[in-house]
């Protein structure tokens, strides 16, 4: 299934708080990573059951692949979304570290 993300609101960076995140209808939603060394630790990602199933896990981890692909860092999915995320998307395969 595909989403637009061009209907969410753009996702922010907090890079001293290690944390991507958008608000839905008033939601928060959030991706949290670590850095270690030169690796994207990705930890968490929360979406509400209030706002699921729009594509906002997905629009979250997006735009943590994009930054650290721009970033030049290699990327550890820990949390079990980023895992099946990276699993379905071959495109940034080149990332996993």
């Amino acid at each position: 299934m595909s989403h637009d993300d061009t209907a969410l609101p753009p996702v922010a960076h907090d890079a001293a708080a290690h944390r991507f995140s958008v608000v839905v209808d008033g939601h928060p939603a959030v991706l949290d990573y670590l850095r270690r060394g030169d690796a994207m630790v990705i930890t968490h990602t929360g979406v509400p059951g209030a706002i699921g199933g729009r594509g906002i896990a997905a629009a979250l981890t997006r735009a943590a692949l994009a930054h650290a692909r721009a970033a030049g860092l290699k990327v550890i999915p820990e949390c079990s979304y980023a895992v099946a995320f990276m699993q379905r998307h071959g495109e940034y395969a080149d990332l996993l570290g």
